[in-house]
């Protein structure tokens, strides 16, 4: 069977809002009894509030129609049941809606916990083909919507239905011929909303989508800005903004535009309907066959049950509109995993570092390969340096050794033990990282250091530090290493940073280690601090270091020159220099 792609899983979901929805109930089912006492106090309520109209009915009835014929006590009885009625409605409801957004607000952080442990489980691939922003979006706007639908939308549409059911019961019992002239114009308001609904339908699926996609732009460009600035940008990526803007203002508007008219159309229909029952029911007053009172209570029944017939259009809209959304966080949650591990996986300990690429062959696009038979062997201990140009294949070679890709063709093996058949929790723990682009989170220093062995004592922290030349930069700071970092740890140098990364990874004592351009983003005297820390972290490790600066490999046991995707060159870096081809070309490029 041929596996659906998110987009085409977006649209299959789109045409069921069934299936979403009964996949929503599933979450609600864990908040059943708040839910079923919340819609048992709407019941109450509006069963309640019904009372109002007949009371009120009652009340002008006791005034009477002619001097003298006043039941005053009557009517202040009917005048304060009627105010008991509304005050109690509105007190049960009050109970309700403290119910109802407890209950919601659970199932939202359920479903939000479950969509953000989806996101940290999906495959790197996934990750790198979808924007951030749009993620961001399903976890945060669309969630929302789905709150506001549970809090507000559902329990309308419970209210509404009881209201009009009720309402009707009561217009029936008042009068049966008055209330088939009410009715007649019903069908076609059926209809319409049927026909509105159909039709706004696909105007939300597009709202959200295109909300997630401006989302996204904002990231990238609030992630770009230094870029942005110096390159003197601002009024580019703002007219740029403008269209991605201009597109989800445009969505908006043609979903609420047509929303908006649902209400307006659907209350001309109603207040048709009303003129009718107006003209009929002043023909039966002047023939007595029912009173004022009554032909006011009709009248306020008739009100009360066109109200939420009003409604339903705009409930309908916000319904699709969270339906929407949900479809969005539905699609993201059914997205594969990264695969499983083998059952008889087997648990990678005390590794000794031995790696081969055994005929690997590997393309991110079929038909468009990015490594080539590439086969190698790196000695436990050693130190492997791999340079080439950009989109060689460097960090291909990363990736497939982490297993955030597989390889079509060929095998990858630790120790003899093809990688396929370890788990990746091992696999990974068998390796330390540090990259280019550091990553270190808010929290202390310590926290930083220690966030691949948590459970590190100070003592433990503070020799890391020491290895990487870190420590007294860290004793300068008010708080030592109880000092917090701020976002993205913006109070550090990019040189500082560089350095707690590769505390963080002397921490954990791995025996195996990756570099990717570990020092591409420092000047050249902190390059020489960093080196140093880099030695004492590549002693006694199989390291694999990504470098562009061939000053910084001059001692690694073996360098591969790759050039699309196959290694052109190998050898130690004299070796090369003597054969005098690619790398020597390369080498003299930087140092003449």
């Amino acid at each position: 069977m041929a596996m659906l792609t998110e987009r085409d899983k977006d649209q299959v979901q789109a045409r069921n809002y069934r299936a979403i929805f009964r996949r929503l109930l599933s979450y609600m089912r864990s908040e059943a009894w708040r839910f079923l006492l919340g819609m048992i106090l709407v019941i109450a309520a509006n069963v309640v509030a019904l009372w109002g109209p007949r009371f009120a009915g009652q009340a002008i009835d006791a005034m009477g129609v002619a001097v003298g014929q006043t039941d005053f006590s009557l009517a202040i009885t009917r005048a304060l049941l009627m105010l008991v009625a509304y005050a109690s409605s509105a007190l049960l409801n009050f109970f309700m809606v403290r119910l109802v957004v407890r209950a919601a607000q659970n199932v939202v952080e359920r479903m939000r916990q479950d969509t953000f442990d989806k996101i940290v489980e999906l495959p790197i691939s996934y990750i790198d083909t979808h924007q951030a922003g749009d993620l961001v979006s399903r976890i945060s706007y669309d969630l929302d919507l789905v709150s506001q639908s549970m809090t507000h939308d559902f329990v309308q549409v419970a209210a509404s239905s009881i209201t009009v059911l009720g309402s009707l019961i009561m217009m029936m019992q008042i009068s049966l011929t008055l209330s088939v002239v009410f009715l007649l114009i019903l069908p076609a308001t059926v209809i319409f909303t049927i026909y509105r609904v159909k039709k706004t339908r696909p105007l939300f699926r597009i709202r959200s989508r295109k909300l997630g996609e401006m989302n996204a732009y904002v990231e990238e460009i609030l992630f770009g800005q230094k870029t942005i600035r110096a390159y003197d940008k601002e009024d580019y990526f703002a007219d740029q903004f403008g269209e991605v803007n201009n597109e989800s203002i445009g969505a908006y508007f043609k979903a609420d535009y047509q929303a908006a008219l649902n209400g307006p159309s659907i209350s001309l229909i109603s207040n048709l309907s009303l003129a009718l029952v107006s003209l009929f029911g002043s023909l039966l007053f002047l023939q007595g066959r029912f009173s004022i009172g009554n032909f006011s209570s009709f009248i306020l029944y008739s009100r009360r049950f066109s109200g939420p017939i009003n409604e339903i259009a705009n409930i309908f809209a916000d319904l699709q509109s969270s339906l929407s959304a949900a479809n969005r966080v539905f699609s993201l949650l059914e997205q594969d995993s990264e695969p499983a591990d083998k059952e008889d996986a087997h648990v990678l300990t005390d590794a000794r570092g031995e790696v081969e690429f055994a005929n690997v062959s590997f393309s991110y696009v079929e038909d468009v390969p990015v490594i080539q038979d590439f086969s190698f062997v790196a000695e436990p201990g050693s130190l492997v340096a791999i340079v080439g140009p950009t989109g060689a294949g460097k960090t291909t070679l990363i990736n497939l050794l982490m297993r955030f890709y597989d390889p079509q063709e060929g095998e990858i093996r630790i120790d003899s033990y093809p990688i396929k058949d370890l788990s990746r929790k091992s696999l990974r723990r068998s390796f330390a990282m540090v990259l280019q682009d550091t990553w270190l989170f808010r929290g202390t220093i310590r926290e930083n250091i220690a966030y691949g062995r948590p459970e590190a004592s100070l003592e433990e922290v503070i020799q890391a530090a020491e290895a990487a030349h870190i420590h007294d930069f860290i004793e300068s700071q008010p708080l030592g290493y109880d000092t917090m970092l701020s976002d993205e740890a913006s109070n550090l140098s990019q040189g500082q940073k560089q350095l707690l990364t590769i505390a963080r990874a002397m921490l954990l004592d791995t025996p195996m280690l990756i570099l990717d351009e570990a020092t591409s983003n420092v000047d050249s005297h902190t390059e020489i601090i960093v080196q140093d820390a880099m030695n004492n972290l590549i002693s006694g490790r199989t390291s694999f270091v990504i470098a562009h600066r061939l000053s910084t490999i001059q001692n690694a046991d073996h360098i591969l020159l790759l050039v699309d995707g196959e290694i052109a060159e190998e050898g130690t870096h004299y070796d090369l220099l003597n054969k005098e081809g690619a790398y020597y070309d390369l080498y003299q490029s930087q140092f003449a």
